[in-house]
């Protein structure tokens, strides 16, 4: 009878630990191999994490809401199939709600066991001045993605904050409340660093009689606090450009038939990637992010697809898509939209992203203002494109009022770096190839 160990996946290089969100198999339950067992979350993804192997689920060592390092002890899996649980097996707890759950369990708390020695990384000889690092200071020095985010917008050295994670690694609510008790920096000089901002606060209100209060997801946790930093860091401001898709609609009608024959969904979205990816290369303060007091010009195109998910909002990013055809794009659309509704997303796929578009018009608003996702400068997002009355000029020089194909696109950006002209130039491009869309490009 072989006993599995099921232990915490790393989901990228610099993720150091993983929220166990939701069980999706019982104490007891028999498992396919590939069969999804668990979710989890981290600072770049969702994702459910297959079972190793087939079996029973005989043991859970991590409850719903616990944050343990990777390589921790999560499960153990009998392979014979008519084993019965064994006698030690923790029994699944009623699952709590995330947010209710410590930000991250003491590691010497009976419901938060730690890693056995065996799973920890082994760490070599030596340490710091001159030496070899060790594990445990790799860990600390890398900390999370989230930490180290929130580390640069204060201008904040990490290696300065006592850490009380794993290995002595800094967390959020570390870096947090160092933030917080820190004394507000004097106004910055010319040319100087921006003085420390205050850190993300979420007042409470009160909840009433009869309401119903839904904990916070983790993605929607760090959603939140990254809106509200993007709109406290950049300095918004928006233009509108009204597009006639009528072209488009026609190309769209035209070969979307064929498109679906190769496994691909031809949308307005895609051909509005496509223009945005032609566009961005001749319009790079576009394509740009704020370093300090220096513009980062991208060399790279990388365009985010924001997602709409039940349960908070993910923006995985179509690498290089100046290097792709129409085709290419929208298949890249499809793939990532897919792979976010079913958790498959891997890190890779959501970071890089040097500009990005939002399509809240699948839902039907005109127009709407979208919050640029940092760090980089300028966020695209597309209205409602539907039938709607124009007034055209006709040849002989009179006006005509005519039903044509027409959506609103909404650019925010940062005004630190990018100007109304260079804004409404990049924004003028776009509108002119998806009104004068080449033919050959579909």
């Amino acid at each position: 009878m072989a006993r599995i160990d099921v232990l915490m996946p790393q989901m990228g290089e610099s993720i150091a630990e993983g929220t166990l969100s939701k069980w999706l198999k019982k104490l007891g339950d028999a498992v396919k191999r590939d069969e999804p067992l668990f979710e989890i979350s981290t600072d770049k993804v969702d994702a459910e994490i297959p079972a190793p192997s087939a079996g029973t689920l005989v043991e859970i060592k991590v409850q719903e809401g616990q944050t343990v390092p990777v390589q921790t002890l999560v499960a153990v899996i009998e392979t014979d199939k008519g084993a019965a649980v064994s006698a030690p097996a923790v029994a699944a707890a009623p699952a709590a709600p995330v947010a209710a759950a410590p930000a991250r369990p003491v590691a010497a708390a009976p419901s938060a066991p730690t890693a056995r020695p065996a799973d920890r990384p082994t760490a070599p000889a030596g340490k710091g001045d001159g030496g070899v690092e060790t594990a445990e200071e790799r860990l600390r020095k890398k900390s999370t993605p989230l930490v180290r985010k929130i580390a640069a917008e204060h201008r904040v050295d990490i290696s300065r904050i006592p850490g009380t994670g794993f290995a002595g690694r800094v967390t959020k609510q570390d870096i947090l409340g160092y933030i917080e008790r820190a004394p507000v920096a004097a106004p910055a000089a010319p040319g100087a660093r921006y003085p420390t901002p205050a850190a993300v606060e979420h007042p409470a209100a009160e909840p009433w009689p009869g309401d119903r209060v839904e904990p916070w997801s983790k993605i929607r946790k760090i959603t939140a606090d990254h809106m509200v930093m993007s709109r406290r860091v950049s300095a918004h401001v928006a233009s509108f450009f009204e597009v006639d898709f009528s072209r488009v609609a026609q190309l769209r009608a035209k070969a979307k038939q064929s498109y679906a024959e190769r496994g691909a969904n031809l949308t307005f979205l895609a051909f509005i990637a496509k223009a945005c990816a032609e566009n961005l290369r001749a319009h790079p303060v576009i394509n740009a992010a704020v370093g300090g007091d220096a513009t980062i010009y991208r060399g790279d195109i990388n365009i985010g697809i924001a997602v709409a998910l039940d349960w908070g909002l993910i923006v995985p990013v179509i690498k290089h898509a100046d290097e792709l055809s129409l085709m290419g794009i929208a298949r890249a659309i499809n793939d990532l939209g897919e792979r976010a509704r079913t958790k498959k997303l891997t890190p890779d796929d959501i970071q890089k992203g040097t500009f990005t578009i939002t399509n809240p018009g699948g839902f039907g608003p005109y127009a709407g203002i979208p919050i640029i996702n940092q760090p980089q400068v300028a966020i695209l997002g597309v209205g409602a494109i539907e039938k709607r009355p124009k007034v055209i000029t006709l040849p002989d020089g009179g006006d005509a009022v005519v039903v044509r194909t027409l959506g609103m696109l909404t650019m925010s950006y940062d005004h630190r770096i990018v100007d109304g002209a260079d804004a409404d130039k990049f924004l003028a491009d776009v509108k002119r190839m998806l009104q004068e869309f080449p033919e050959g490009a579909v």
